[in-house]
């Protein structure tokens, strides 16, 4: 399913403090779930999301380099909990803090992943936000896309670096 493309609104879409957007994808992070939070929030109905890959809810400008974490670290069996910025279908915007975890088989095998999203609140968002923004105008500076990962990946493990922190341990730090 190809997204339709969509600006930004610049309007924030309402979700509460003691809501839960829950969702499940498969290996290749197609939704084969989605709460009525998730679909309230997002703006889409569930005929529209099952099946549909998760990026569908990326914010344009959400830099790519939290994503390359993101997979890298569940497709290596791991959890990860991050601050992520996600778009509705009609350009309202809204930030989560995620916890992402990959779903096991009675065997131990990966078989997909389950996202537990609540909202953060605006200390936690005005912390993370200029960082994000830096990452993002690294990657969108870039001469291509795969450089500016790259490069905006160097720049968030050399500022973990400078913290002495590990990604997760600095997102529970804000």
């Amino acid at each position: 399913m190809a997204r339709i493309e969509v600006a930004p609104s610049g309007r924030e879409s309402p979700f509460g403090e003691d809501e839960i957007i829950v969702s499940k994808t498969d290996l290749k992070g197609r939704i084969t779930y989605a709460n009525d939070v998730f679909l309230r929030v997002s703006a889409y109905s569930l005929n529209e999301v099952v099946g549909a890959p998760h990026s569908i809810i990326r914010h344009p400008e959400m830099p790519r380099c939290v994503f390359k974490l993101f997979w890298d670290t569940i497709a290596a069996g791991k959890e990860i909990f991050a601050y992520v910025l996600n778009m509705a279908s009609n350009g309202d915007h809204y930030w989560v803090f995620a916890h992402v975890t990959p779903t096991f088989d009675a065997s131990g095998h990966a078989v997909g992943y389950h996202s537990n999203r609540r909202k953060p609140d605006e200390a936690q968002i005005a912390a993370i936000a200029p960082l994000y923004r830096s990452l993002w105008e690294m990657e969108q500076g870039a001469r291509g896309r795969k450089d500016g990962m790259r490069e905006a990946s160097e720049r968030l493990n050399s500022f973990l670096a400078e913290k002495g922190v590990a990604y997760d341990r600095f997102v529970f730090s804000l």
